[in-house]
């Protein structure tokens, strides 16, 4: 099995997104399509490879540009600078991440009505955003994402099961900050989980992490049992009708 992948082009307005697709040529139908969002950083290579990860597992994975260009920060000054223009104008997080559903749904490859996304960090606010606005999509998968509610969307009805993969000693997710989307997502009518894994800090996929000060730290344990739950998750959700 040989995965391909290539760059993929689609835009917002006058804004150019650059992300990179993933999938299996082997396999001839349409088959359930995943996105990948980012961490602060951009769209690089750590989001390519779980794109060709999840296209290992049969999906055509899309990993998706939020910044535009393809833009990818430097260090962790340039990351935050890059971010935080969407963490503070979260319409157009939202809007980015329904073109990019909308991008993934029109691929010839691609089955629309099994669709999902995935996202890491700043890429796991992005994904909780897409099913907040209430998106036709399957299933969303945070790991260790920053959990803040948006202040621009009423209540939904949240069509997406949901999957909060976190850290407990996330010092930028706290427990009263998962005890609040837990809350939020039950009032909006998600089929929802939430996985804590104890001693486990954010970034905790990520084998560069290594922060402590920070409190971005990888945990070899975390980052293969919260493959593993999405796995399950994604098998479950996007098994068929």
């Amino acid at each position: 099995m040989a995965i391909e992948t290539r760059a993929f082009e689609y835009s917002d307005g006058d804004t150019t997104l650059r992300g990179q697709m993933a999938w299996d040529p082997s396999i001839a139908e349409a088959r359930p399509g995943v996105l990948v969002a980012h961490t602060w950083a951009g769209c690089g290579e750590f989001e390519l490879q779980k794109a060709v990860q999840l296209a290992g597992l049969g999906y055509v994975a899309l990993a998706v540009d939020m910044y535009g260009d393809g833009v990818i920060g430097s260090g962790p000054e340039e990351n935050l600078k890059l971010m935080t223009p969407l963490v503070e104008d979260r319409a157009t997080m939202q809007r980015r991440m329904n073109l990019a559903l909308d991008a993934l749904k029109g691929l010839d490859s691609v089955d629309e009505s099994r669709t999902a996304a995935i996202g890491y960090c700043f890429g796991g606010m992005c994904v909780l955003d897409l099913a907040r606005t209430g998106a036709a999509l399957r299933a969303g998968v945070s790991f260790h994402g920053l959990l803040g509610r948006p202040d621009n969307l009423e209540q939904p009805r949240i069509q997406a099961n949901v999957l909060v993969l976190h850290g407990w000693n996330d010092p930028m997710a706290k427990p009263p900050e998962v005890e609040a989307i837990a809350s939020e997502l039950t009032q909006g009518g998600a089929d929802w989980q939430i996985h804590a894994y104890g001693n486990a800090m954010h970034a905790f996929t990520n084998p560069d992490a290594n922060d402590h000060d920070m409190g971005t730290v990888y945990d070899a344990k975390a980052d293969s049992r919260s493959w593993r739950a999405m796995r399950d998750f994604l098998e479950e959700s996007l098994g068929g009708e």
